[in-house]
């Protein structure tokens, strides 16, 4: 609702406070608000991502003022050292202005970093990635036991979404289609149907408002009343609990991907088939269908590199207000 805000100077290159304004915005949970930024290239009265660009690294404590401020954001800026950075602590000290600084490994998360000092200085340690072991067996119990408890608990919700799904429109309750899981191994993922029986006839003629390999269309013709409504909760989604249950899924992961999707990934993007995929994640309360491709990507491998058992149930507890709210969901 836009209360209790943290006012950030955000202070970096340009890209880089764009891509944090942005994130801000789409994951407004953080309750943080940039108002003002600070470039090294000193440019007063243009903006980044709807911004106004106050001034350049020296007028960071009269930016602060003026724009009632109580964070500066630093980002990853080469050109100034350890000395510049000490020195606007100082001058922030004396206004009580929280300074936080982002290390240019943006996409890893905390518990993977420690620092070591050596030689005098504060080297960031970057462990690899756990991926195996001890958490990954407790996250495959995690799983299966949700699931089952899920799978009964909503099992007349299950079957009137059957008998709805039938009953509106010719054609099966379900809709099995061909995903690509963990390693590259293929499984058949199980949803309601919310198309017409013809949707696939009708794809080719249709024009993607996606991203290249992210087929999604607005106000996509074949999808039926029913389904409409079913897919702005994800309620289409639930039958994947049988996916879960029989480990070809997670309940967290990246996007299950389709097998085409997967013959144009290139070396980087196929690190999302490190883990199972997931009913959902990070894409699924960060905007879901609203993201582009190269964001959905993103959003995956921070989770393949970050993932543990907190991170999961913090996704699950969003996700229950992304699928409420119905936002990006089409």
């Amino acid at each position: 609702r836009g209360a209790c805000l943290r006012r950030v100077v955000a202070v970096g290159h340009r890209a880089s406070i764009d891509e944090l304004v942005q994130r801000f915005r789409r994951e407004p949970y953080h309750g943080m608000e940039v108002v003002a930024a600070c470039l090294p290239e000193d440019a007063p009265g243009q903006s980044v991502g709807g911004v106004p660009v106050a001034g350049g690294f020296s007028d960071v404590p009269l930016v602060v003022a003026h724009s009632a401020a109580d964070t500066v954001a630093v980002l990853a800026w080469p050109e100034r050292d350890g000395l510049a950075l000490r020195r606007l602590a100082w001058r922030l000290e004396r206004t009580r202005t929280e300074l936080v600084v982002a290390p240019a490994l943006m996409e890893v998360a905390g518990p993977r970093t420690t620092i070591r000092p050596a030689a005098g200085l504060p080297l960031l340690h970057v462990e690899h990635p756990e991926l195996a072991g001890a958490r990954k067996l407790v996250k495959a119990v995690f799983d299966r036991v949700v699931a089952c408890g899920l799978l009964v608990l909503l099992a007349p919700l299950l079957v009137g979404l059957a008998v709805a799904v039938r009953m509106t429109s010719p054609g099966p309750a379900f809709f099995r289609q061909r995903r690509v899981g963990r390693d590259g191994e293929p499984f058949t993922m199980v949803k309601f149907r919310t198309m017409r029986p013809d949707a696939e006839a009708m794809k080719l003629a249709l024009v993607s408002d996606g991203d290249g390999v992210l087929f999604k269309v607005r106000n996509d013709p074949r999808i039926t009343p029913l389904g409409a409504r079913m897919r702005r909760h994800s309620l289409d989604e639930l039958p994947q609990l049988i996916n879960v249950l029989f480990g070809h899924m997670s309940l967290v992961g990246p996007r299950p991907p389709l097998p085409e999707e997967v013959d144009r990934y290139g070396d980087d993007v196929r690190r999302r088939l490190l883990v199972r995929p997931g009913l959902t994640g990070l894409w699924q309360v960060s905007g879901r269908s609203d993201l582009s491709w190269e964001e959905s990507v993103r959003l995956d491998l921070r989770y393949v590199e970050n993932w543990s058992l907190m991170l999961d149930l913090q996704i699950l507890w969003k996700t229950w207000s992304a699928v409420a709210r119905g936002q990006g969901a089409y």
